[in-house]
């Protein structure tokens, strides 16, 4: 009865001390994970010279995202509360067509609706950011409760082979890198991207040192005026760059390049419906080579700790302070220990078969 009445009324210490620690010189505020993810969102959009469209429904822990960028018309930004998730999901598809950054906001049930429409999403290889704040599940579950489950539903939650890219925030200030990177991926690789945060996260606040945009990379969208090298009578809607496996980008209303596309599977080389096996098979295969080919272009995974250890933590998401104070606990006993904490889960980065070899035990 102790435990539940502390539990209940959140009882807790009155007196904390807080430490001065070293910061670097700038502009620093105070953000939670929902509000830097919505900055991350038009921050991308901005550097990549297109407008943000968040098509979306409120949803606990995730409302907070659109309630954020629909206050920013000054930055351009677009949002829509639809009448539900499906709804939500299928409007930013179409601003995605139009030329725009697509974006929607959800938790785990929402993402289960969501899903019929992400596989669309992969179909066409538009560019679309799926954030996901997870909470408890399933079904209605726990909405006010943090919690890592929907990492199989991220990944594998969709009919038929569904590759797409996966990324995961550690903290309520990493969720402005991690939007600006789930962004980076989906518009350079035309390909929809789950971002996956929580609730813990989503609410907590930290200290936000303000980024200069200047010093964060680059966002080229692939458009086929600019980058098929052929007169316009020759493209096709699925004609691909050799490297990376990337479809062209042809906005409607640019000259030359009418077309469509859809939910049914395509020929590889015209772009027509095509029910024919070993086309679908190719189909199959190069858009999955078309993600994991995205591992060439994020950066490689750092493992932070002692450089002679041979027990790593491996981890995700929002557990990152836990298993950081794991690993400094561990070396405040002279045991020697290292963390990788991933923020890209699919695909994951090139070197991670390097990392991995090092130790002789990996604790996950």
């Amino acid at each position: 009865d102790g435990y539940n009445y502390g539990n209940n009324i959140h009882l807790t210490a009155t007196t904390y001390r807080i430490d001065t620690v070293e910061t670097g010189k700038g502009f620093y505020t105070d953000i939670n994970g929902n509000t830097a993810t919505a900055y991350g969102l038009i921050a991308a959009a901005e550097k990549a010279g297109v407008k943000l469209f968040l098509g979306s429904y409120p949803i606990t822990p995730a409302t907070d995202i659109l309630q954020e960028l629909s206050a920013r018309k000054d930055l351009g930004v677009k949002a829509l509360q639809m009448e539900d998730e499906i709804a939500g999901i299928c409007t930013a598809i179409g601003a995605s067509f139009a030329g725009s950054l697509g974006a929607t906001s959800t938790s785990g049930p929402g993402l289960s609706l969501k899903s019929e429409a992400l596989g669309l999403a992969v179909m066409t290889e538009l560019p679309l950011v799926v954030v996901d704040v997870q909470r408890g599940g399933p079904s209605t579950g726990m909405p006010t409760k943090s919690e890592q489950a929907d990492l199989f539903q991220a990944l594998y939650g969709r009919n038929g082979e569904s590759p797409l890219a996966v990324i995961a925030a550690t903290t309520p200030t990493d969720c402005f890198d991690s939007a600006y990177w789930a962004s980076k991926i989906a518009l350079e690789h035309m390909t929809p991207v789950v971002l996956l945060t929580d609730g813990y996260i989503a609410n907590g606040a930290s200290t936000w040192k303000i980024p200069n945009l200047e010093k964060y990379p680059t966002i080229t969208p692939p458009y086929v005026q600019k980058n098929f090298n052929e007169s316009a009578e020759n493209w096709k809607p699925y004609l691909r760059d050799e490297e990376t496996l990337v479809r062209y980008w042809g906005v409607p209303g640019t000259e030359g390049y009418m077309h469509r596309i859809g939910g049914l599977e395509k020929d590889y080389f015209t772009g027509v419906i095509s029910s024919n096996p070993e086309n679908h098979q190719l189909m199959v295969d190069t858009r999955k080579a078309k993600i994991k080919k995205i591992a060439d272009f994020i950066p490689e995974q750092a493992v932070i700790g002692n450089k002679d250890a041979d027990t790593l933590i491996v981890g995700w998401g929002g557990t990152y302070g836990h298993l950081l104070e794991v690993m400094m606990r561990i070396q405040d006993k002279d045991r020697k220990v290292a963390l990788a904490h991933f923020r890209f889960i699919n695909p994951l980065p090139r070197n991670t078969y390097d990392i991995l070899k090092k130790y002789k035990t990996i604790i996950v």
